[in-house]
């Protein structure tokens, strides 16, 4: 009880911006290592039973993602001028790549994009779906840069969807069409079949990945000459999935209810429908970069931002103190996120990249 007062009070004073970024980064630091001792069983064989045990749970979930509605609350329907104040100009909210550690926020955004259009194997003419498209980067810069292509963006959020068809609209780009719809219900109608299925860090929010490949794997063209590719983006522990719960924290009941920390070697578990080609693990150290860099542009941009999150609270019927409370909130992100993906020399947590394609 004592302790469950202390944190209210510590997280009232992260909520109006009180506890100074020298005092929160340490106190991040050493949450992320007691992280670490909570997920190491001890042994391999102990790790790798309670790995076996944690899949079998996913597996037997009854839903393929939960409390989605929160992910639009906390990330997803957030005012959209207040995150394209945070985000490059390709409003990509995931992580970026920085292979010589000089690169502009702007370069690191192109750079992991264009990574995806090689490992993908994209080219000019397919049909490509972008399963969690979020603010539209990668749609968007697909249907610029395969004019002939069919791009389809699937999202949870309607003002997602809004913001991605008002820049589709002002560029010309025809060629590009935004789903707002739930994962979980969602089926395209017809025999609509897609070459390609790019997926960028949405698998985070997920649960039974056993009903997600599957779905994923009805949706890709049937085996052919040239076989159907589905391409995965996520962040992920080295070794260890978990889930982030209720009782773990401010990171658990602020940002990310409902979310999953994957492995590594996860998806390797769910081949029942898609047959894993290739696999890749990009150091930690980009993803921190990618939050340093969000967190410079908030601060910025902090009048305007802090403007639109009170603004937007009060078009959603609450008092503008929970806009001041949410623009706080976000800066303990990035800076949480920072200092998560660069411990160890970011070989701890990093993104993972993967591909697969539709068995016979």
């Amino acid at each position: 009880m004592f302790t469950d007062r202390i944190l209210a009070v510590g997280y009232d004073l992260l909520d109006k911006g009180l506890v100074p970024d020298f005092v929160l980064r340490p106190t991040i630091r050493a949450l992320c290592r007691q992280r670490l001792r909570d997920i190491d069983m001890g042994s391999f064989e102990a790790n790798f039973a309670a790995k076996m045990k944690w899949i079998e749970g996913v597996r037997a979930r009854s839903k393929i993602a939960e409390l989605t509605e929160k992910a639009n609350e906390q990330h997803y329907e957030v005012s959209t001028s207040f995150m394209l104040s945070c985000m490059g100009p390709y409003a990509k909210y995931s992580c970026c790549l920085y292979p010589t550690g000089q690169e502009t926020l702007e370069e690191a955004e192109i750079l992991m994009m264009e990574s995806y259009c090689e490992k993908a194997s994209l080219r000019d003419g397919q049909d490509v779906l972008d399963l969690g498209c979020g603010w539209g980067s990668l749609s968007l810069y697909l249907a610029q840069k395969y004019p002939r292509s069919r791009i389809t963006g699937l999202s949870n959020s309607a003002t997602q969807k809004a913001h991605i068809d008002g820049v589709a609209k002002d560029r010309g780009l025809t060629n590009l069409e935004i789903i707002t719809a739930d994962v979980n219900t969602y089926d395209f109608e017809g025999a609509k079949y897609f070459d390609r299925i790019l997926s960028i860090e949405m698998f985070e929010h997920m649960k039974n990945y056993k009903m997600l490949m599957s779905k994923v794997a009805s949706w890709l063209k049937p085996i052919g000459p040239d076989d159907a590719l589905f391409f995965v983006h996520i962040f992920c522990h080295k070794t260890t999935p978990y889930h982030f719960e209720e009782g773990d924290g401010w990171m658990a009941q602020t940002f990310f209810s409902g979310g999953t920390m994957p492995s590594h070697d996860l998806l390797l578990y769910f081949q029942d429908d898609l047959t894993h080609i290739r696999s890749e693990y990009i150091s930690g150290k980009h993803y921190a970069r990618t939050s340093e860099d969000w967190l410079r542009r908030q601060d910025a941009n902090a009048k305007q931002g802090l403007a639109e999150l009170e603004k937007d609270a009060v078009a959603k019927g609450l008092d503008k103190n929970e806009g001041r409370k949410a623009f706080y909130r976000f800066r303990v992100f990035y800076i949480a996120v920072a200092e998560f993906f660069a411990l160890n020399n970011g070989q701890e947590w990093g993104v993972g990249h993967y591909l697969f394609k539709r068995k016979a």
